[in-house]
């Protein structure tokens, strides 16, 4: 197999919070993977800034056993990180300190024309303050990104205020909004699936979907931040940006061209077509849910007020499940099912598409049962699709139909490991390809719909229904849907 295409011009990315969680589990073992790869120019630095005495050596000890902990034995190698670690460096300071800024500064001296990268790894509320900073120590170029990690805000007004901030010193196409689902292999390919294959786009319509399911589930639970979590909220945390993302590619018009305005416009338009949930109906199209005590792979869990440094009282949901319409031609009478929640049986996200059943169907009812024709795109684990469909069972005798499935496993046909997101949204950074990233007025689209469920919420004092860990969430969950005659696909 060929080697990938170097990157054509030298980079400085510089990490705040260089020290921090995120750097450490996903963002420096990333771009280890991208050196090991091939994808980094030679001259290409990665500076990680944060407070602390660190030296050079002291920092490539730390990214060092980062690679260790958090990439498979196999993908550390000798040779690569003899490479990599030149490109390491650190500089202590405080980002809320403006005087700090003058250290960073001289890294940059004799590399003023390089693309910058500036990856805020920090807490929201230092988005501005860093931000502004930068543009004082003048630190911002005409070729400099920006990156925002999530939550941008914590509703509508806040994330204005961020987004403000921060657009008094850059420009919007410096700004790279990141959701690391958008960098996900199956996400990617659910457009090529929809625009590349004249199989399925004259289907994906209300005519011939019946309805469609995104669930985002996660076994674990929220040990060690749950401060953070018991102000956010699974609605806040999961459905205002992942899953939302997913349905807007799901849901999204073929836009004129690959070009990043042309796609974010699309989605934009799929996010201003959502139905708003009014109060008096918020109790009926949506459940909040809070796991308490219960077992995950036959090991005992603590419940979400029993977990470290919880506060009792506390009603923040873990779990979401909506019922949610698209006003629009395409959609128009589409239910889009969202659910999300942690201490679930099984870990994973898929978006299934479930298609309507024939308008007549010829054969007899003991040759069943007939389940639906669904299309399922695996997010994780194991990316890939998998399209269930009725098939006669072989062998003489009367006549029987069986649920079979064709399965496209990403790893297994294209013999690959399938890279982290991470690897690919950072690659698309330093290279200026803002398309996976997102818009200004998509960020805040995405929170006039979800305020409108938080206030229902409010003003309609909805409780959080408690579900055991180790469940599929509340009964109420399974009620939504079932109400209307289907049910959540869940795999064995």
């Amino acid at each position: 197999m060929p080697r990938p295409t170097l990157i054509t011009h030298p980079f400085d990315v510089v990490v705040f919070g260089g020290r921090g969680d995120l750097a450490k589990r996903k963002l420096l073992p990333a771009l280890f993977q991208l050196d090991r790869d091939n994808r980094l120019s030679e001259d290409g630095r990665i500076i990680g800034a944060s407070r602390g005495n660190l030296d050079d050596n002291a920092f490539r000890a730390l990214v060092e056993q980062a690679c260790h902990d958090f990439l498979p034995e196999k993908a550390f190698d000798t040779k690569t990180w003899e490479r990599f670690s030149r490109r390491l460096s650190f500089v202590g300071m405080d980002a809320t300190q403006h005087d700090d800024y003058g250290a960073l500064k001289k890294v940059f001296e004799g590399r003023e024309e390089v693309p910058r990268v500036f990856y805020l790894a920090t807490a929201p509320d230092l988005f501005g303050p860093i931000t502004r900073s930068l543009g004082e120590a003048g630190l911002i170029t005409p070729e400099t990104r920006l990156v925002l990690e999530k939550p941008l805000g914590h509703d509508l007004e806040s994330s204005h205020e961020i987004n403000a901030e921060v657009g008094q010193v850059v420009a919007e196409h410096q700004i790279y909004r990141i959701d690391h689902y958008l960098g996900k292999e199956t996400v990617q390919n659910l457009m090529v699936l929809r625009f590349a294959n004249s199989l399925f786009e004259p289907l994906w319509n209300r005519t011939y979907i019946d309805h469609v399911q995104v669930t985002v589930a996660e076994t674990v639970g929220v040990s060690g931040r749950w401060s953070y979590y018991n102000g956010a909220g699974a609605l806040r945390d999961m459905i205002q940006n992942h899953l939302l993302q997913l349905l807007c590619l799901t849901a999204m018009e073929p836009p004129i061209s690959l070009e990043a305005n042309a796609i974010r416009d699309e989605k934009v338009k799929v996010l201003k077509s959502l139905v708003r949930i009014a109060p008096n109906e918020v109790a009926h199209l949506t459940v909040r849910g809070q796991y308490r005590a219960g077992a995950i792979d036959g090991k005992a869990v603590p419940g979400y007020l029993e977990e470290q440094d919880a506060k009792g009282g506390s009603d923040t949901e873990t779990y979401v499940a909506i019922k949610a319409h698209i006003d629009n031609w395409r959609w128009a009478g589409v239910p889009f099912y969202l659910r999300t929640g942690k201490r679930l049986p099984q870990r994973c996200s898929e978006i299934v598409v479930q298609f309507r059943s024939p308008p007549h169907f010829i054969y007899p009812d003991t040759a069943g049962p007939f389940p639906p024709n669904r299309l399922i795109m695996r997010i994780q684990p194991d990316e890939g699709i998998r399209f269930q469909m009725l098939n006669k069972q072989p062998g003489p005798g009367e006549l029987n139909l069986r649920q079979t499935a064709l399965d496209l496993s990403f790893a297994d046909t294209f013999g690959t490991v399938i890279p982290d997101a991470y690897e690919r949204l950072l690659l698309d950074v330093i290279r200026g390809r803002p398309t996976l990233f997102m818009r200004v007025d998509e960020v805040e689209a995405a929170w006039q719909w979800t305020d409108t469920i938080l206030n229902a919420w409010q003003q309609q004092n909805v409780p959080v229904k408690h579900y055991t860990a180790g469940a599929w969430g509340p009964s109420a969950a399974i009620a939504l849907i079932e109400r209307d005659g289907r049910t959540w696909h869940e795999e064995d």
